[in-house]
């Protein structure tokens, strides 16, 4: 386990950004809240068998206690590198992305199962959508009571939404609860 090189804390940082926006320096700058130590520290992301995980800095310390084949992994894995080196967050990291979140969507009941089965979200099963989406900016998806769900890239702005067909696609599918059951292993 070691910390990021620049061009991968720049890669990270990116993909969260896309995401969160502004709110990114609260996730970073977050103080932990776990841990024996007296003042427990900020919490930290670590590169292990190119997952990337978001830990506290007194959890990282005691697993240096732990061999390298022995460790499996600290904290939570928001995401992994690819062979080629691109930055993919994975369904992990959907409850850090739904606390700081900038833009959301909201599902109408009926359209859960099918985003929860992988699919993309169509404007016939939008519930509500933040102001000021634009196309291609990262959204995090919710259940009309507030459990997230999932995230994607939005494909249309919130006023093309407003004018599109009730088939148009609205939200792209990137990742979403549902993977926890159909990549069990891979997870």
């Amino acid at each position: 386990m070691r910390p990021l090189d620049e061009k991968e804390t720049a890669a990270v940082f990116e993909k969260l950004f896309k995401f969160t926006g502004p709110n990114l320096k609260h996730i970073v700058d977050r103080p932990a809240v776990e841990g024996p130590d007296d003042p427990p520290g900020r919490y930290c992301f670590r590169l292990h068998k190119n997952r990337v995980y978001y830990a506290s800095e007194s959890l990282v310390r005691r697993s240096t206690n732990v061999s390298r084949g022995r460790l499996a992994g600290v904290g939570t894995c928001i995401g992994k590198f690819t062979h080629h080196g691109a930055f993919r967050l994975t369904v992990q990291a959907l409850d850090l992305l739904a606390a700081h979140a900038r833009h959301k969507v909201w599902l109408k009941p009926t359209a859960e199962m099918s985003f929860l089965y992988g699919n993309s979200v169509v404007k016939s099963g939008l519930g509500r959508i933040t102001d000021s989406v634009k196309s291609g900016d990262g959204v995090v998806i919710f259940s009309m009571t507030d459990v997230p769900l999932g995230f994607g890239v939005a494909a249309r702005s919130t006023q093309d939404c407003r004018k599109a067909h009730a088939d148009a696609i609205v939200v792209n599918h990137q990742a979403d609860a549902g993977e926890y059951l159909r990549n069990e292993a891979e997870l």
